[in-house]
Protein backbone atom coordinates (compact mmCIF):
# COMPACT_ATOMS: atom_id res chain seq x y z
CA UNK A 1 0.00 0.00 0.00
CA UNK A 2 1.49 3.46 -1.05
CA UNK A 3 2.01 5.95 1.85
CA UNK A 4 0.79 9.07 0.09
CA UNK A 5 -0.18 11.52 2.82
CA UNK A 6 2.97 11.68 4.65
CA UNK A 7 4.76 14.22 2.37
CA UNK A 8 1.75 16.42 2.31
CA UNK A 9 1.46 19.98 3.51
CA UNK A 10 -1.07 19.32 6.22
CA UNK A 11 -1.01 18.12 9.73
CA UNK A 12 -4.18 16.36 9.24
CA UNK A 13 -3.14 14.30 6.78
CA UNK A 14 0.27 13.30 8.16
CA UNK A 15 -1.50 12.18 10.85
CA UNK A 16 -3.17 9.79 8.71
CA UNK A 17 -0.27 8.31 6.91
CA UNK A 18 -0.05 5.66 9.24
CA UNK A 19 -3.59 3.95 8.75
CA UNK A 20 -3.99 0.29 7.06
CA UNK A 21 -6.55 3.07 4.61
CA UNK A 22 -5.05 3.53 1.75
CA UNK A 23 -5.39 7.39 1.52
CA UNK A 24 -5.34 9.41 -1.06
CA UNK A 25 -4.82 13.13 -1.15
CA UNK A 26 -7.74 15.30 -2.18
CA UNK A 27 -6.86 15.09 -6.26
CA UNK A 28 -7.34 14.23 -9.69
CA UNK A 29 -5.74 10.92 -8.92
CA UNK A 30 -8.17 9.69 -6.55
CA UNK A 31 -11.09 10.65 -9.22
CA UNK A 32 -8.94 8.53 -11.95
CA UNK A 33 -8.46 5.34 -9.33
CA UNK A 34 -12.34 5.52 -8.65
CA UNK A 35 -13.36 5.92 -12.76
CA UNK A 36 -10.98 3.00 -13.08
CA UNK A 37 -12.21 0.09 -10.57
CA UNK A 38 -15.63 1.53 -11.06
CA UNK A 39 -16.06 2.31 -6.79
CA UNK A 40 -16.94 4.75 -4.96
CA UNK A 41 -14.82 7.65 -3.46
CA UNK A 42 -15.13 7.80 0.44
CA UNK A 43 -14.35 10.99 1.74
CA UNK A 44 -13.69 12.22 4.46
CA UNK A 45 -13.24 15.82 6.05
CA UNK A 46 -11.59 17.42 9.08
CA UNK A 47 -8.97 19.34 10.87
CA UNK A 48 -6.29 18.66 13.20
CA UNK A 49 -7.67 19.96 15.90
CA UNK A 50 -10.93 18.51 15.91
CA UNK A 51 -11.87 15.73 18.52
CA UNK A 52 -14.04 13.47 16.91
CA UNK A 53 -11.51 13.35 14.01
CA UNK A 54 -8.92 11.93 16.01
CA UNK A 55 -11.46 9.95 18.45
CA UNK A 56 -13.00 8.23 14.95
CA UNK A 57 -9.34 7.91 13.25
CA UNK A 58 -8.61 5.56 16.87
CA UNK A 59 -11.23 3.47 16.40
CA UNK A 60 -12.18 3.18 12.96
CA UNK A 61 -9.51 4.01 10.75
CA UNK A 62 -6.81 2.85 12.46
CA UNK A 63 -8.20 -0.87 12.97
CA UNK A 64 -7.28 -3.31 10.01
CA UNK A 65 -10.51 -4.84 9.32
CA UNK A 66 -12.47 -1.56 9.28
CA UNK A 67 -9.27 -0.84 6.65
CA UNK A 68 -10.02 -3.57 4.63
CA UNK A 69 -13.48 -2.83 3.94
CA UNK A 70 -12.80 0.83 2.94
CA UNK A 71 -9.88 -0.26 0.72
CA UNK A 72 -11.90 -3.09 -0.95
CA UNK A 73 -14.63 -1.44 -2.09
CA UNK A 74 -14.11 2.45 -2.10
CA UNK A 75 -11.56 4.84 -3.14
CA UNK A 76 -10.46 6.65 -0.03
CA UNK A 77 -10.15 10.16 0.15
CA UNK A 78 -8.66 12.51 3.05
CA UNK A 79 -9.43 16.16 3.58
CA UNK A 80 -8.14 19.14 5.33
CA UNK A 81 -11.40 21.37 5.69
CA UNK A 82 -8.97 24.29 6.44
CA UNK A 83 -6.63 23.74 3.38
CA UNK A 84 -9.65 23.17 1.40
CA UNK A 85 -12.24 25.30 2.00
CA UNK A 86 -14.18 25.32 -1.31
CA UNK A 87 -14.18 21.32 -0.96
CA UNK A 88 -15.22 21.10 2.28
CA UNK A 89 -18.26 23.78 1.64
CA UNK A 90 -19.48 21.70 -1.23
CA UNK A 91 -19.77 18.16 0.28
CA UNK A 92 -21.09 19.97 3.27
CA UNK A 93 -23.55 21.55 1.64
CA UNK A 94 -24.56 18.17 -0.75
CA UNK A 95 -24.41 16.13 2.94
CA UNK A 96 -27.17 18.51 4.11
CA UNK A 97 -29.83 16.42 2.17
CA UNK A 98 -28.92 13.52 4.16
CA UNK A 99 -28.21 14.55 7.67
CA UNK A 100 -29.25 17.76 9.54
CA UNK A 101 -26.44 16.96 12.05
CA UNK A 102 -23.90 18.70 9.98
CA UNK A 103 -20.10 19.08 11.34
CA UNK A 104 -16.75 16.93 11.44
CA UNK A 105 -15.26 14.88 10.58
CA UNK A 106 -17.90 14.52 7.62
CA UNK A 107 -17.72 11.27 5.51
CA UNK A 108 -19.32 11.91 2.40
CA UNK A 109 -19.98 9.07 -0.04
CA UNK A 110 -19.54 10.21 -3.56
CA UNK A 111 -20.18 9.05 -7.82
CA UNK A 112 -16.61 8.40 -9.52
CA UNK A 113 -17.69 11.93 -10.90
CA UNK A 114 -17.63 13.50 -7.25
CA UNK A 115 -21.46 13.18 -6.69
CA UNK A 116 -22.38 13.11 -3.16
CA UNK A 117 -25.27 9.73 -2.82
CA UNK A 118 -24.70 9.46 1.09
CA UNK A 119 -23.06 11.51 3.58
CA UNK A 120 -23.09 11.39 7.57
CA UNK A 121 -20.33 12.48 10.07
CA UNK A 122 -18.65 10.49 12.74
CA UNK A 123 -20.00 6.82 13.28
CA UNK A 124 -18.51 4.96 15.77
CA UNK A 125 -16.93 1.38 15.51
CA UNK A 126 -20.21 -0.21 17.10
CA UNK A 127 -23.65 0.78 16.84
CA UNK A 128 -24.94 3.19 19.89
CA UNK A 129 -28.48 4.69 19.41
CA UNK A 130 -28.79 6.58 17.28
CA UNK A 131 -25.89 6.14 15.26
CA UNK A 132 -25.15 2.29 13.11
CA UNK A 133 -21.50 1.23 13.55
CA UNK A 134 -19.48 2.24 10.82
CA UNK A 135 -18.71 -1.07 9.18
CA UNK A 136 -22.21 -1.43 8.78
CA UNK A 137 -22.86 1.84 7.05
CA UNK A 138 -19.79 0.72 4.81
CA UNK A 139 -21.59 -2.54 3.99
CA UNK A 140 -24.85 -0.81 3.07
CA UNK A 141 -23.26 2.06 1.06
CA UNK A 142 -21.10 -0.88 -0.73
CA UNK A 143 -24.25 -2.93 -1.22
CA UNK A 144 -26.24 0.10 -2.71
CA UNK A 145 -23.73 1.11 -5.45
CA UNK A 146 -23.33 -2.75 -6.51
CA UNK A 147 -27.11 -3.09 -6.33
CA UNK A 148 -28.67 -0.31 -6.97
CA UNK A 149 -26.15 2.13 -8.86
CA UNK A 150 -28.50 3.89 -11.38
CA UNK A 151 -30.77 5.04 -8.12
CA UNK A 152 -27.27 5.78 -6.47
CA UNK A 153 -26.01 7.93 -9.04
CA UNK A 154 -29.62 9.16 -10.19
CA UNK A 155 -29.75 10.76 -6.26
CA UNK A 156 -26.31 11.90 -6.74
CA UNK A 157 -27.28 14.05 -9.92
CA UNK A 158 -30.47 15.34 -8.41
CA UNK A 159 -28.18 16.75 -5.09
CA UNK A 160 -25.86 18.17 -7.38
CA UNK A 161 -28.36 20.20 -9.84
CA UNK A 162 -30.53 21.46 -6.90
CA UNK A 163 -27.30 22.69 -5.19
CA UNK A 164 -25.90 24.48 -8.46
CA UNK A 165 -29.61 26.27 -8.55
CA UNK A 166 -29.29 27.29 -5.41
CA UNK A 167 -26.27 28.92 -5.58
CA UNK A 168 -27.77 31.50 -8.25
CA UNK A 169 -28.49 34.55 -5.93
CA UNK A 170 -31.20 37.23 -6.21
CA UNK A 171 -30.24 40.45 -6.20
CA UNK A 172 -32.32 42.06 -3.52
CA UNK A 173 -32.33 46.11 -2.49
CA UNK A 174 -29.48 47.32 -0.43
CA UNK A 175 -31.13 47.52 3.28
CA UNK A 176 -31.72 50.37 5.25
CA UNK A 177 -30.80 51.72 8.65
CA UNK A 178 -34.23 49.98 9.70
CA UNK A 179 -33.99 46.83 8.73
CA UNK A 180 -31.02 46.42 10.01
CA UNK A 181 -31.64 47.57 13.24
CA UNK A 182 -34.39 45.07 13.81
CA UNK A 183 -32.39 42.46 12.35
CA UNK A 184 -29.80 43.08 15.38
CA UNK A 185 -33.04 43.15 17.74
CA UNK A 186 -34.12 39.60 15.78
CA UNK A 187 -31.13 38.55 16.92
CA UNK A 188 -30.92 40.10 20.90
CA UNK A 189 -33.76 38.50 20.94
CA UNK A 190 -32.34 34.82 21.60
CA UNK A 191 -29.99 36.51 24.06
CA UNK A 192 -29.58 34.10 27.03
CA UNK A 193 -30.50 37.11 30.06
CA UNK A 194 -28.99 34.78 32.41
CA UNK A 195 -25.64 33.58 31.28
CA UNK A 196 -24.64 35.86 28.40
CA UNK A 197 -23.93 34.92 24.49
CA UNK A 198 -27.16 33.90 22.84
CA UNK A 199 -29.09 30.44 22.22
CA UNK A 200 -28.55 27.16 24.47
CA UNK A 201 -25.73 24.81 24.91
CA UNK A 202 -23.20 24.42 22.70
CA UNK A 203 -22.85 27.91 22.93
CA UNK A 204 -20.22 29.54 20.58
CA UNK A 205 -18.39 33.18 20.81
CA UNK A 206 -20.41 33.97 17.03
CA UNK A 207 -17.72 36.76 16.78
CA UNK A 208 -18.99 37.92 13.47
CA UNK A 209 -22.22 38.50 15.21
CA UNK A 210 -20.76 40.12 18.43
CA UNK A 211 -19.00 42.74 15.28
CA UNK A 212 -22.22 43.51 13.38
CA UNK A 213 -24.20 44.32 16.79
CA UNK A 214 -21.50 46.90 17.59
CA UNK A 215 -21.29 48.46 14.50
CA UNK A 216 -21.98 52.36 14.53
CA UNK A 217 -25.23 52.21 13.08
CA UNK A 218 -26.49 49.19 15.11
CA UNK A 219 -25.11 51.38 18.48
CA UNK A 220 -26.80 54.25 17.24
CA UNK A 221 -30.11 52.95 16.39
CA UNK A 222 -30.65 49.82 18.50
CA UNK A 223 -28.10 50.34 21.62
CA UNK A 224 -29.57 47.52 23.84
CA UNK A 225 -28.18 45.27 21.09
CA UNK A 226 -25.29 46.56 21.20
CA UNK A 227 -25.17 46.45 24.65
CA UNK A 228 -26.22 42.91 24.38
CA UNK A 229 -22.13 41.99 22.30
CA UNK A 230 -21.03 43.84 25.00
CA UNK A 231 -22.74 41.41 27.92
CA UNK A 232 -21.71 38.10 25.75
CA UNK A 233 -17.78 39.27 25.66
CA UNK A 234 -18.03 40.10 29.77
CA UNK A 235 -19.38 36.72 30.30
CA UNK A 236 -17.60 34.82 28.06
CA UNK A 237 -14.11 36.46 29.40
CA UNK A 238 -15.27 35.43 32.97
CA UNK A 239 -15.71 32.00 32.16
CA UNK A 240 -14.51 29.14 31.76
CA UNK A 241 -14.49 29.56 27.74
CA UNK A 242 -11.47 31.67 28.17
CA UNK A 243 -7.71 29.96 29.53
CA UNK A 244 -5.86 31.26 32.07
CA UNK A 245 -3.14 32.85 29.24
CA UNK A 246 -6.38 34.41 27.75
CA UNK A 247 -7.09 32.60 24.68
CA UNK A 248 -10.59 31.73 24.39
CA UNK A 249 -11.85 27.80 23.39
CA UNK A 250 -13.71 27.04 20.69
CA UNK A 251 -17.03 26.76 22.11
CA UNK A 252 -18.89 25.48 25.33
CA UNK A 253 -20.81 22.08 25.76
CA UNK A 254 -22.96 24.20 28.47
CA UNK A 255 -25.37 26.92 28.59
CA UNK A 256 -22.83 28.60 31.39
CA UNK A 257 -20.24 28.59 29.57
CA UNK A 258 -18.57 25.95 31.19
CA UNK A 259 -16.95 22.23 30.24
CA UNK A 260 -15.52 23.77 26.73
CA UNK A 261 -14.57 22.59 23.82
CA UNK A 262 -10.65 23.22 24.41
CA UNK A 263 -9.40 23.62 20.69
CA UNK A 264 -8.23 27.28 20.22
CA UNK A 265 -9.09 28.40 16.63
CA UNK A 266 -6.85 31.95 15.24
CA UNK A 267 -10.21 32.65 13.97
CA UNK A 268 -11.97 33.28 16.80
CA UNK A 269 -9.39 34.49 18.92
CA UNK A 270 -8.35 37.07 16.15
CA UNK A 271 -12.14 38.63 15.37
CA UNK A 272 -12.68 38.04 19.41
CA UNK A 273 -9.65 40.78 19.78
CA UNK A 274 -11.32 43.20 17.59
CA UNK A 275 -14.53 42.41 19.62
CA UNK A 276 -13.11 43.20 22.82
CA UNK A 277 -11.40 46.52 21.43
CA UNK A 278 -14.44 47.71 20.37
CA UNK A 279 -16.08 47.21 23.46
CA UNK A 280 -13.50 49.13 25.48
CA UNK A 281 -12.09 45.51 27.20
CA UNK A 282 -8.31 46.48 27.21
CA UNK A 283 -7.82 43.49 29.68
CA UNK A 284 -9.66 41.03 27.73
CA UNK A 285 -7.59 42.19 24.48
CA UNK A 286 -4.24 42.05 25.94
CA UNK A 287 -4.94 38.50 27.24
CA UNK A 288 -6.09 37.17 23.08
CA UNK A 289 -3.18 39.57 22.42
CA UNK A 290 -0.59 37.10 24.45
CA UNK A 291 -2.40 34.01 23.39
CA UNK A 292 -1.80 34.63 19.74
CA UNK A 293 1.94 36.25 20.10
CA UNK A 294 2.51 33.35 22.34
CA UNK A 295 0.97 29.83 21.17
CA UNK A 296 0.30 30.53 17.83
CA UNK A 297 2.58 32.45 16.40
CA UNK A 298 5.34 29.99 14.64
CA UNK A 299 8.48 30.86 13.68
CA UNK A 300 9.38 33.76 10.84
CA UNK A 301 6.05 35.08 12.01
CA UNK A 302 2.85 33.56 10.65
CA UNK A 303 0.29 32.18 13.08
CA UNK A 304 -0.74 28.89 13.03
CA UNK A 305 -3.94 27.46 12.46
CA UNK A 306 -5.06 26.47 15.99
CA UNK A 307 -4.17 24.55 19.41
CA UNK A 308 -5.07 21.18 19.92
CA UNK A 309 -7.49 20.20 22.42
CA UNK A 310 -5.48 16.65 23.02
CA UNK A 311 -2.16 16.08 24.56
CA UNK A 312 0.01 13.72 26.17
CA UNK A 313 -0.28 13.71 29.93
CA UNK A 314 1.16 10.69 31.97
CA UNK A 315 1.80 8.28 28.75
CA UNK A 316 -2.01 8.85 27.54
CA UNK A 317 -3.95 11.14 25.32
CA UNK A 318 -6.07 13.67 27.05
CA UNK A 319 -8.75 16.18 26.29
CA UNK A 320 -8.46 19.50 27.86
CA UNK A 321 -6.11 17.84 31.01
CA UNK A 322 -3.65 20.03 30.36
CA UNK A 323 -5.99 23.23 30.09
CA UNK A 324 -7.64 22.16 33.47
CA UNK A 325 -3.61 22.55 35.18
CA UNK A 326 -3.63 26.28 36.36
CA UNK A 327 -1.20 27.86 34.18
CA UNK A 328 1.42 28.63 36.31
CA UNK A 329 1.61 23.84 36.58
CA UNK A 330 1.84 23.42 32.46
CA UNK A 331 5.74 24.38 32.42
CA UNK A 332 6.28 20.27 33.10
CA UNK A 333 3.60 19.09 30.73
CA UNK A 334 4.14 19.11 26.52
CA UNK A 335 1.42 21.10 25.66
CA UNK A 336 -1.20 20.40 22.87
CA UNK A 337 0.09 20.81 19.85
CA UNK A 338 -0.33 23.52 17.30
CA UNK A 339 -1.47 23.00 13.99
CA UNK A 340 1.14 25.11 11.85
CA UNK A 341 -0.25 25.37 9.00
CA UNK A 342 -0.27 29.46 8.03
CA UNK A 343 -3.94 29.93 6.31
CA UNK A 344 -3.76 33.44 4.22
CA UNK A 345 -7.20 35.00 5.30
CA UNK A 346 -7.35 33.78 8.71
CA UNK A 347 -3.38 34.97 9.32
CA UNK A 348 -4.82 38.41 7.95
CA UNK A 349 -7.72 38.34 10.48
CA UNK A 350 -4.56 38.46 12.81
CA UNK A 351 -2.54 40.77 11.09
CA UNK A 352 -5.89 43.34 11.04
CA UNK A 353 -6.52 42.67 14.91
CA UNK A 354 -3.22 42.95 15.90
CA UNK A 355 -2.51 46.41 14.13
CA UNK A 356 -5.57 47.60 15.29
CA UNK A 357 -5.47 46.97 18.65
CA UNK A 358 -1.37 47.56 18.85
CA UNK A 359 -2.41 51.24 17.30
CA UNK A 360 -5.37 51.93 20.01
CA UNK A 361 -3.13 50.14 22.73
CA UNK A 362 0.35 51.53 21.75
CA UNK A 363 1.23 48.07 22.07
CA UNK A 364 3.83 48.59 19.07
CA UNK A 365 5.20 45.46 19.05
CA UNK A 366 2.10 43.60 18.08
CA UNK A 367 2.30 45.71 15.27
CA UNK A 368 5.42 44.56 14.51
CA UNK A 369 4.12 41.25 14.80
CA UNK A 370 1.37 42.01 12.12
CA UNK A 371 3.69 43.31 9.92
CA UNK A 372 6.14 40.02 9.95
CA UNK A 373 3.20 37.88 9.81
CA UNK A 374 2.47 40.08 6.26
CA UNK A 375 5.82 39.68 4.76
CA UNK A 376 5.91 36.09 5.62
CA UNK A 377 2.12 35.03 3.73
CA UNK A 378 2.63 37.47 1.17
CA UNK A 379 6.74 36.03 0.44
CA UNK A 380 5.72 32.09 1.14
CA UNK A 381 1.98 31.47 0.12
CA UNK A 382 2.39 31.91 -3.34
CA UNK A 383 2.37 29.58 -6.13
CA UNK A 384 4.61 29.70 -8.96
CA UNK A 385 2.77 32.40 -10.77
CA UNK A 386 2.59 34.83 -8.18
CA UNK A 387 -1.07 34.17 -7.08
CA UNK A 388 -1.78 33.75 -3.72
CA UNK A 389 -2.49 30.28 -2.13
CA UNK A 390 -4.88 28.64 0.61
CA UNK A 391 -1.80 28.02 2.86
CA UNK A 392 1.57 27.20 3.92
CA UNK A 393 3.39 24.89 6.16
CA UNK A 394 7.23 25.50 7.09
CA UNK A 395 8.18 27.63 4.17
CA UNK A 396 6.40 25.50 2.02
CA UNK A 397 3.28 26.60 0.02
CA UNK A 398 0.08 24.48 -0.52
CA UNK A 399 -1.25 23.60 -3.88
CA UNK A 400 -4.38 24.30 -2.35
CA UNK A 401 -6.45 27.23 -3.96
CA UNK A 402 -6.94 31.11 -2.19
CA UNK A 403 -10.65 31.54 -1.73
CA UNK A 404 -12.47 35.20 -2.22
CA UNK A 405 -12.51 35.20 1.39
CA UNK A 406 -8.75 34.36 1.84
CA UNK A 407 -7.65 37.46 -0.49
CA UNK A 408 -10.27 40.22 0.67
CA UNK A 409 -9.69 39.26 4.86
CA UNK A 410 -5.29 39.22 3.79
CA UNK A 411 -5.95 42.87 2.01
CA UNK A 412 -8.53 43.87 5.06
CA UNK A 413 -5.79 43.02 7.15
CA UNK A 414 -2.67 44.96 5.13
CA UNK A 415 -5.49 48.32 5.06
CA UNK A 416 -5.33 48.01 8.93
CA UNK A 417 -1.42 47.73 9.25
CA UNK A 418 -1.32 50.58 6.43
CA UNK A 419 -3.10 52.68 8.78
CA UNK A 420 -1.20 51.98 11.77
CA UNK A 421 2.15 52.26 10.74
CA UNK A 422 1.79 55.19 8.30
CA UNK A 423 2.99 52.74 4.88
CA UNK A 424 1.41 53.32 2.13
CA UNK A 425 2.55 50.32 0.43
CA UNK A 426 0.47 48.07 2.19
CA UNK A 427 -2.32 49.73 1.19
CA UNK A 428 -1.00 49.54 -2.07
CA UNK A 429 -0.72 45.96 -1.49
CA UNK A 430 -4.42 45.58 -0.03
CA UNK A 431 -6.10 46.97 -3.25
CA UNK A 432 -3.98 44.94 -5.46
CA UNK A 433 -5.04 41.90 -3.55
CA UNK A 434 -8.83 43.25 -3.48
CA UNK A 435 -8.69 43.85 -7.67
CA UNK A 436 -8.07 40.62 -8.31
CA UNK A 437 -11.01 38.90 -5.27
CA UNK A 438 -13.34 41.97 -6.74
CA UNK A 439 -12.70 40.29 -10.10
CA UNK A 440 -13.60 36.49 -8.91
CA UNK A 441 -11.54 33.52 -8.37
CA UNK A 442 -11.86 30.18 -10.19
CA UNK A 443 -12.65 27.87 -7.34
CA UNK A 444 -10.96 24.50 -6.70
CA UNK A 445 -10.08 23.32 -10.09
CA UNK A 446 -10.90 19.80 -9.47
CA UNK A 447 -14.93 20.80 -8.15
CA UNK A 448 -15.03 22.22 -11.22
CA UNK A 449 -14.20 20.10 -13.71
CA UNK A 450 -16.08 17.75 -12.43
CA UNK A 451 -19.41 20.34 -12.53
CA UNK A 452 -19.54 20.21 -8.44
CA UNK A 453 -21.11 23.14 -7.10
CA UNK A 454 -19.04 25.01 -3.97
CA UNK A 455 -21.17 25.69 -1.18
CA UNK A 456 -24.08 27.89 -2.73
CA UNK A 457 -25.11 30.19 0.76
CA UNK A 458 -22.75 32.97 1.71
CA UNK A 459 -23.72 32.81 5.54
CA UNK A 460 -21.10 33.36 7.95
CA UNK A 461 -19.14 30.19 9.63
CA UNK A 462 -16.52 30.88 11.71
CA UNK A 463 -15.17 33.60 9.60
CA UNK A 464 -16.56 35.91 7.36
CA UNK A 465 -18.37 34.62 3.78
CA UNK A 466 -16.58 35.17 0.33
CA UNK A 467 -19.21 37.90 -0.17
CA UNK A 468 -19.15 39.89 3.14
CA UNK A 469 -14.89 39.46 3.52
CA UNK A 470 -14.70 41.30 -0.41
CA UNK A 471 -17.59 44.24 1.27
CA UNK A 472 -16.11 45.15 4.06
CA UNK A 473 -12.51 45.55 2.33
CA UNK A 474 -14.08 47.23 -0.16
CA UNK A 475 -15.52 49.38 2.21
CA UNK A 476 -12.18 50.31 3.58
CA UNK A 477 -11.08 51.04 0.34
CA UNK A 478 -13.43 53.17 -0.40
CA UNK A 479 -12.78 55.61 3.16
CA UNK A 480 -9.04 55.75 2.32
CA UNK A 481 -10.56 57.07 -0.90
CA UNK A 482 -9.25 54.54 -3.76
CA UNK A 483 -12.54 55.47 -5.65
CA UNK A 484 -16.43 54.59 -5.98
CA UNK A 485 -16.09 51.40 -7.90
CA UNK A 486 -14.87 50.02 -4.14
CA UNK A 487 -18.09 51.13 -2.68
CA UNK A 488 -20.06 49.61 -5.89
CA UNK A 489 -17.99 46.50 -5.43
CA UNK A 490 -19.05 46.25 -1.64
CA UNK A 491 -23.25 47.13 -2.59
CA UNK A 492 -23.26 44.74 -5.47
CA UNK A 493 -22.51 42.15 -3.12
CA UNK A 494 -24.15 43.15 0.14
CA UNK A 495 -27.42 43.42 -2.36
CA UNK A 496 -27.00 39.67 -3.86
CA UNK A 497 -27.17 38.23 0.25
CA UNK A 498 -29.59 40.81 1.05
CA UNK A 499 -32.69 39.40 1.52
CA UNK A 500 -31.30 36.37 3.29
CA UNK A 501 -28.96 38.23 5.84
CA UNK A 502 -32.28 40.51 7.02
CA UNK A 503 -34.35 37.39 7.78
CA UNK A 504 -31.50 35.38 8.97
CA UNK A 505 -29.52 37.71 10.87
CA UNK A 506 -27.91 35.18 13.12
CA UNK A 507 -25.84 33.04 10.24
CA UNK A 508 -25.00 36.88 8.37
CA UNK A 509 -23.27 39.22 10.44
CA UNK A 510 -20.15 40.47 8.79
CA UNK A 511 -22.79 41.02 6.00
CA UNK A 512 -24.75 43.04 7.71
CA UNK A 513 -21.93 44.96 9.41
CA UNK A 514 -20.87 45.55 5.97
CA UNK A 515 -24.57 46.87 4.99
CA UNK A 516 -24.41 49.00 7.94
CA UNK A 517 -21.14 50.58 6.06
CA UNK A 518 -23.30 51.65 3.40
CA UNK A 519 -25.84 53.42 4.72
CA UNK A 520 -24.04 55.96 6.98
CA UNK A 521 -21.68 58.01 5.94
CA UNK A 522 -18.12 57.86 6.49
CA UNK A 523 -16.18 59.50 9.06
CA UNK A 524 -12.22 59.53 8.68
CA UNK A 525 -9.79 61.58 10.55
CA UNK A 526 -6.06 62.31 9.62
CA UNK A 527 -3.31 63.60 11.44
CA UNK A 528 -0.76 64.47 9.98
CA UNK A 529 2.60 64.95 12.36
CA UNK A 530 5.75 64.21 12.68
CA UNK A 531 5.58 62.84 16.37
CA UNK A 532 3.01 60.30 16.64
CA UNK A 533 2.95 60.57 20.70
CA UNK A 534 1.67 64.32 21.15
CA UNK A 535 -1.76 64.96 22.76
CA UNK A 536 -3.30 65.48 19.03
CA UNK A 537 -2.54 61.86 18.54
CA UNK A 538 -4.24 60.77 21.57
CA UNK A 539 -7.44 62.86 21.19
CA UNK A 540 -7.57 60.84 17.93
CA UNK A 541 -6.99 57.78 18.67
CA UNK A 542 -9.67 58.15 21.21
CA UNK A 543 -12.23 59.80 18.51
CA UNK A 544 -15.26 57.39 17.17
CA UNK A 545 -14.21 57.10 13.68
CA UNK A 546 -14.59 54.41 10.64
CA UNK A 547 -10.11 55.63 9.45
CA UNK A 548 -8.15 57.21 11.70
CA UNK A 549 -4.81 57.76 9.50
CA UNK A 550 -1.62 59.28 11.89
CA UNK A 551 1.15 60.11 9.52
CA UNK A 552 3.75 62.03 8.59
CA UNK A 553 3.72 64.80 5.57
CA UNK A 554 5.80 62.56 3.46
CA UNK A 555 3.47 59.27 4.36
CA UNK A 556 0.49 61.29 3.49
CA UNK A 557 2.31 62.28 0.20
CA UNK A 558 3.23 59.24 -0.24
CA UNK A 559 -0.96 57.68 0.05
CA UNK A 560 -2.16 60.38 -2.29
CA UNK A 561 0.50 60.02 -4.53
CA UNK A 562 -0.81 56.07 -4.61
CA UNK A 563 -4.03 57.34 -5.32
CA UNK A 564 -5.91 57.18 -1.84
CA UNK A 565 -7.48 60.55 -2.43
CA UNK A 566 -8.90 60.71 1.45
CA UNK A 567 -4.90 62.00 1.55
CA UNK A 568 -4.54 64.62 -1.08
CA UNK A 569 -3.78 67.83 0.13
CA UNK A 570 -2.88 66.78 3.32
CA UNK A 571 1.28 66.63 3.55
CA UNK A 572 2.19 70.04 4.89
CA UNK A 573 4.91 69.81 7.77
CA UNK A 574 2.50 71.66 10.20
CA UNK A 575 0.94 69.57 13.13
CA UNK A 576 -2.78 69.25 12.08
CA UNK A 577 -6.06 66.83 12.42
CA UNK A 578 -8.23 66.53 9.23
CA UNK A 579 -11.72 65.68 10.40
CA UNK A 580 -13.78 64.85 7.16
CA UNK A 581 -17.43 63.27 6.94
CA UNK A 582 -18.24 61.89 3.49
CA UNK A 583 -14.98 63.09 2.32
CA UNK A 584 -15.68 66.69 3.23
CA UNK A 585 -12.88 67.29 5.66
CA UNK A 586 -13.41 70.34 7.95
CA UNK A 587 -10.73 72.80 8.25
CA UNK A 588 -7.40 71.66 9.57
CA UNK A 589 -7.16 71.80 14.17
CA UNK A 590 -3.92 71.78 15.53
CA UNK A 591 -6.10 71.47 19.64
CA UNK A 592 -6.75 68.23 20.52
CA UNK A 593 -9.51 69.98 22.23
CA UNK A 594 -11.15 70.50 18.67
CA UNK A 595 -11.28 67.02 17.97
CA UNK A 596 -14.80 65.68 18.76
CA UNK A 597 -15.02 61.93 20.33
CA UNK A 598 -18.25 61.25 19.10
CA UNK A 599 -19.38 60.80 15.42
Amino acid sequence: MTNRLADTLSPYLRAHADNPVDWYPWGPEAFAEAERRGVPLLISIGYSTCHWCHVMARESFDDPETAAAINASFVAVKVDREEHPDVDGAYMAAASAFTQNLGWPLTVFTTPRGRTFYAGTYWPPVARQPLPAFRDVLAAVHEAWTVRRPQAEESADAVTAALAQAAESVTSDLPDAASIARAAQTVVEREDRMFGGFGGAPKFPVATTLGMLQSPLVRREAPDASAAADRALAAMAASALRDEDGGFFRYATQRDWTVPHYERMLTDNAQLLLVALDAGDAHTARGIADFLLGTLRRDGGGFGAAQDSESWIDGRRSEGGYYLRPAADRGALEPPAVDGKVITGWNGLAIGALARAGESLAERSWVQAAADAAEVVLRVNRDATGALVRASLEGAASDAVATAADVALLAEGLFALALATGDAAWAVEARTLLDTAIRGLEGDPLLAAHGIATAPDQSDGDLPSDAAAVAAASLTAWRLGAGEQYREAAAERVRAHAAQAVSQPFAHGSLLRAAAGLVDAPRQLVVVTEAPTGALVAAAREADTDVTAIVSPAQARAFADAGFELFEGKGSAAEQAYDCRAFVCRLPVSEPSAISLAR
